[in-house]
């Protein structure tokens, strides 16, 4: 991956089960402008307001630009090649799939330009796939990573790295839909 993150701020945020006036309001109080979505199956039968279409359009009519990446950035892969034994994600190595890679550089150049949120469903970052997957490449390339809270407050990446451990190949998600 050849693209750099230095002098790029990013943000990340879990839609939880907020209502979507309380989730754009979030991206509003941060100045967001792009949210890339990145589950791999952005349908939601339980919050129904952040199925892949209806998101699109709730967020064009607040003026947010869309944009899917849950092709390369899922934290739910495909491939059992990403799985162990015990059917746990190994991120590591999903982090080094082409896939997540070319993503990543992605992310990058559209964050060169416009502020952006990497964007799924897990509110708390500690547990959540744009964490253990999307983080880690990011913060190595210089990019700076701010996990966004579903009260409004910002939790650093830098400050989340001090206060643990980094997550390990095959730690659970509380994924929710």
């Amino acid at each position: 991956m050849a693209a750099s993150g230095e002098g790029v701020t990013l943000y990340t945020l879990g839609h939880s089960r907020h209502a979507i006036e309380t989730f754009i309001a979030l991206v509003h109080d941060h100045n967001v402008d792009l949210i890339v979505d990145v589950r791999g199956q952005p349908y939601s039968r339980f919050n129904p307001q952040y199925n892949r279409e209806q998101f699109k359009k709730s967020l064009a009519n607040r003026q947010v630009d869309y944009i899917w990446f849950g092709d390369r950035l899922s934290g739910r892969p495909k491939d059992p090649k990403y799985r162990g034994p015990d059917n746990k994600v190994l991120w590591h190595t999903l982090m080094e799939s082409a896939g997540v890679q070319d993503g990543i550089a992605e992310v990058l150049a559209l964050a060169a330009d416009t502020r952006l949120a990497l964007v799924c469903a897990e509110e708390n970052p500690l547990s959540c796939h744009r964490r253990l997957l999307l983080t880690p490449p990011l913060s190595n390339l210089g990019a700076e990573v701010l996990h966004v809270r579903g009260d409004g407050r910002i939790d650093p990446e830098d400050e989340l790295r001090k206060s643990e451990a980094s997550p390990k190949d095959g730690d659970q998600l509380n994924l929710i839909d």
